[in-house]
């Protein structure tokens, strides 16, 4: 693990220059640029506040007071969501789509994830801004307690590295891992609170929804925005021992793999 840190440290200019690259090549052709950022996302808050706010008569109990309390609930859970399967999704992918840097090129390949992760955060800002924007014109900004995001970012931004260079490292030697983490994130972002409350979901199934690793996590979210309450960092302690396990499996199956993936790449 110190090696991999001061390698990401001697390499932070190289790692730095790729994530402008990264995002400068994304939006250059495109006429409308940043906003694809944001269109997804966007589109999925949408359609959903239309189906279960307007449509469907969504409500959530004990909100009736607060203007938008749907759309608040469902901003908090879609954005940092979508901070995930952005990572989960590269990350699966990040050494097979750099095989000819890594072929050419000699550098820490940690750098790549490296790289994930601060062209994912960029997007992620960019959201946040725009969701901050509307909070402050419905008049409902958290506050100091916006704060307690940052732990929460950087918790899910490792449970992501964690189980993203596994699943990439994977990859490299079993081409469909990439294609099992789309049908996972489907599912899994149906069985976490994001459309719905934790509190409809019936009992025979709360046991299950208990088992999510995410519900804690975009429950704590949604507490900031929504409620304008500090989280219980206590509820997240087994996301966080997860994520450690995660880490150290994730980084030492790299390790272990890193000199065969030019070979198979």
């Amino acid at each position: 693990m110190p090696l991999m840190i001061r390698a990401l440290w001697g390499y932070r200019q190289f790692i730095v220059s790729s994530v402008q690259r990264e995002i400068q090549t994304r939006y250059r052709a495109s006429l409308l640029g940043a906003f694809w950022t944001v269109a997804q996302p966007l589109a999925l808050v949408v359609i959903y506040t239309v189906i279960f706010g307007q449509l469907l008569g969504a409500r959530l109990p004990g909100h009736d007071a607060v203007p938008y309390a749907f759309s608040i609930y469902l901003c908090a859970g879609v954005i940092t969501w979508t901070l995930f399967t952005e990572m989960l999704t590269q990350l699966s992918t990040v050494f097979l789509d750099n095989s000819t840097l890594i072929k050419k090129t000699a550098f820490p390949r940690i750098c790549l994830p490296a790289i994930v992760t601060g062209t994912a955060l960029v997007n992620f800002c960019i959201i946040l801004t725009l969701y901050l924007g509307f909070l402050w014109w419905v008049d409902h900004l958290p506050g100091m307690v916006f704060l307690a995001i940052i732990p929460l970012v950087v918790l899910q931004i490792l449970f992501a590295l964690g189980l993203g260079i596994l699943l990439g490292t994977a990859n490299v030697f079993f081409r469909d891992v990439a294609q099992f983490v789309g049908v996972l994130l489907q599912f899994w972002f149906w069985l976490t609170p994001i459309v719905y409350p934790a509190d409809i979901v019936p009992e025979r199934f709360q046991g299950l929804l208990a088992l999510n690793p995410f519900k804690s996590l975009i429950m704590a979210y949604q507490g900031i925005f929504l409620d304008q309450q500090w989280p219980d960092f206590s509820s997240l302690l087994p996301l966080a021992l997860m994520t450690a396990f995660l880490l150290t499996v994730g980084l030492w199956f790299f390790l272990r793999r890193a000199g065969e993936m030019v070979d198979e790449l």
